[in-house]
């Protein structure tokens, strides 16, 4: 683990520097990741085709060899994500209140870095920019451990952006790739406290259960989605139909993907058979109660283990209610915590679906797949925690920094 060892030395050293990094330079430094991204999309675009390959002959899910895949358009919203970190204000500095005490000391709270950020994902090529994006705008330095799926890519893009921060003269250790893909090697940097301040996991439960109770490091849970959307009585069912389509198929390998649909029980025999149509255009297989699987001949017998299950595939499970509470009752039954939403146009409905529902992220009449750090204005996102502690949602700038108090005093000495 010698290897290891050396990343961590490295990236400490290259903390201390970042962390004092104007942020026009960042800016600077962001700006030219970006177009560098997309000069050299042609050689980012070769090394996912092997990962691909690699993917196809291990028979690979089609919703994880759509996580896995790059295209030049993909290469240029990871290119755009970057762009937008460099337009947003820097928190890091951010002075949170200053109070004056009655001895005359003023106390206040400063932002500043969390330090050296770890992150362990999994097949998703496109966090390596993101990661490194949000982590450099904040003045943290981060050691990413990808899955050997993404390899290949993560390999190149990372190369990449340590090529633009030499040319800046920046400590190219802001960016560090471990490149074993054993799993000692990430047993290991699980245990790195001595050089690593905060874990993050992104990834499938197995992965983020293995971080959260394998980890020396303070973790910010990421979790998987087990995302619901509810049709209420007083629904557009047309409306209902397109948000339930995009939700469920528009990228089904996403942690914002819809999972699981609640229909209310007066409105099924209008809505299932337009939408089962619909899915099945889409090639997405249905599992439902008997309610469902009687007016879908075609739908497969759901069992107790789908209404908790985060598919990340072309199925869906679906179960009709009898009100607004029920559907709520069930949602925070088997959610993980992630992405919620109602379709309706019953106001007090919706306000009790907002208030009552335990989720990061609660709609009304939009689609899941807007949990995500660009759709909500943060450039990039670090990941969807959902957990309760300092982060919740789509993590942004703010939430990859912390505060220290800083104190005036003008002689004052404690009696």
């Amino acid at each position: 683990m010698q290897e290891l060892t050396l990343i961590g030395k490295n990236a400490k050293k290259a903390e201390e520097y970042i962390r004092n990094l104007q942020t026009s330079v960042k800016n600077q430094v962001l700006r030219q990741a970006a177009a560098d991204l997309e000069k050299h999309a042609e050689d980012i675009l070769k090394a996912n085709e092997k990962d691909m390959e690699a993917g196809r002959q291990n028979q690979m899910p089609e919703g994880l060899l759509d996580r896995l895949l790059l295209t030049e358009e993909r290469i240029a919203g990871m290119a755009e994500g970057l762009r937008q970190l460099a337009d947003l204000e820097d928190p890091v500095g951010e002075v949170l209140g200053m109070k004056k005490r009655p001895n005359g000391l003023l106390i206040g709270q400063k932002r500043v870095p969390l330090g050296v950020i770890g992150i362990i994902y999994e097949a998703r090529p496109n966090v390596t920019a993101d990661a490194f994006g949000l982590c450099f705008k904040t003045g943290n330095v981060v050691i990413l451990k990808g899955g050997s799926d993404a390899i290949h890519s993560n390999m190149e893009i990372v190369s990449c952006i340590r090529r633009t921060l030499r040319k800046f003269q920046v400590e190219e250790d802001a960016i560090q790739l471990i490149t074993s893909t054993d799993r000692e090697t990430t047993g290991a940097f699980m245990k790195m406290n001595e050089y690593v301040d905060v874990l993050i996991p992104r990834g499938g439960r197995g992965l983020i259960k293995a971080v959260v109770n394998q980890s020396t490091i303070p973790v910010i849970e990421t979790g998987t989605g087990n995302c619901h959307i509810y049709v209420d009585e007083s629904a557009d069912l047309e409306a209902a139909a397109a948000i339930v389509i995009n939700a469920k198929t528009q990228r089904v390998g996403v942690c914002n993907a819809c999972e699981s649909l609640l229909v209310h029980e007066s409105v099924k025999g209008d809505f299932l058979p337009v939408l089962a149509q619909q899915l099945a255009e889409k090639r997405v297989e249905i599992r439902g109660d008997e309610e469902v699987c009687r007016i879908l001949p075609g739908a497969k017998k759901a069992t107790e283990e789908d209404w908790g299950t985060e598919y990340l595939d072309y199925i869906l499970s679906i179960k009709t209610v009898s009100s607004v509470e029920e559907a709520i009752e069930h949602i925070n039954r088997y959610n993980t915590g992630h992405s919620e939403a109602i379709i309706t146009n019953h106001y007090d409905h919706a306000q009790k679906f907002l208030d009552e529902v335990d989720a990061a992220a609660v709609y009304v009449n939009a689609s899941t797949r807007f949990t995500d750090g660009f759709e909500f204005g943060y450039g990039a996102e670090i990941g969807i925690s959902t957990q309760k502690l300092h982060a919740r949602g789509p993590m942004g700038l703010l939430a990859l920094t912390t505060t220290k108090y800083i104190i005036y005093g003008n002689g004052q000495i404690r009696e």
